[in-house]
């Protein structure tokens, strides 16, 4: 596998990828490549969409777990998008680090009608495209998390899910799937959820009428929203504690807010999310 990996034709690969595509996609496509494009099943349908918060100070373990979290949802056919989100200050700002299209492998009598030798250079196409996307997939994924001693004190949480949210409704998909990355603790000019350097107890109706009044609900196209972080503070922080009330407050002014926002929170890890993406 190695010597063919050294082989492949990786730049063609692109090349014939970017000359057919309607849209961004970091992954090279493989039927083209193979000249099998009339052959190529549909995708799955499925989208996973990865949110990370720079603002947030995380653990090499809660990043782990949320890439962990990712890969297993992914499968050959899935949709992956990546971006990133801090306040709005110079060189911090909403990105869209990765987006990509996985290929499904061919299956039944359509494999079986095709040639050895086509099926040969597919194959292993779709090996190297696995390998290609774990990589690239997760070298974004990683530098979408703050550096090391660079402290953002503003987080504009809410009006960047209605940005990135902006373009579901014009990438329809069979089923799209959202990890949010984040403490999903506000901190901009339209609301702080925290007082006196502490996290607040918020009141969730007061809130999300808020939200509404500055009409920043978001779209989220029938999406489920998996939150892994949420009320996260680092450790030496003044407040750090957070009891099971505030969290519980937090927890549904962001479910409220979700179901105003046509999406639907099925998970809020606190700070670790233990369910599995479905």
């Amino acid at each position: 596998m190695r010597r063919f990996l050294l082989a492949l034709p990786l730049a063609g690969i692109l090349g014939v990828q970017l000359a057919h595509a309607d849209e961004r996609n970091d992954v090279p496509a493989c039927y083209p490549y193979a000249q099998l494009t009339h052959h190529q099943p549909a995708p799955s349908g499925r989208e996973l969409v990865v949110i990370i918060d720079e603002t947030v100070p995380m653990s090499q373990a809660l990043k782990r777990s949320a890439w962990d979290s990712a890969m297993r949802y992914v499968r050959p056919g899935d949709s992956i998008r990546l971006y990133q989100f801090s306040a709005f200050l110079q060189d911090h700002y909403m990105k869209l680090l990765f987006a990509g299209q996985l290929d499904s492998p061919l299956q039944g009598k359509v494999r079986n009608s095709i040639g050895s030798k086509s099926l040969k250079q597919l194959d292993g196409c779709l090996q190297q495209q696995a390998a290609f996307f774990q990589k690239t997939f997760g070298q974004h994924f990683a530098a979408g998390f703050g550096k090391p001693g660079v402290d953002i004190a503003r987080s504009e949480i809410l009006g960047s899910l209605r940005r990135i949210t902006g373009d579901f409704a014009e990438r329809p998909v069979r089923e799209r799937v959202v990890l949010l990355v984040s403490d999903m603790l506000e901190n901009s000019d339209f609301s702080s959820f925290y007082q006196s350097n502490r996290i607040r107890d918020i009141d969730p109706g007061n809130e999300l009428n808020k939200v509404r009044q500055k009409n920043l609900l978001a779209d989220f196209a029938g999406a489920r929203v998996y939150v892994h972080g949420a009320g996260l503070v680092a450790g030496d922080a003044k407040g750090a504690y957070r009891s099971g009330s505030t969290l519980q407050r937090l927890e549904r002014f962001w479910g409220d807010y979700l179901q105003a926002s046509n999406g639907s929170l099925a998970a809020f890890g606190a700070p670790q999310l233990t369910t599995d993406l479905r």
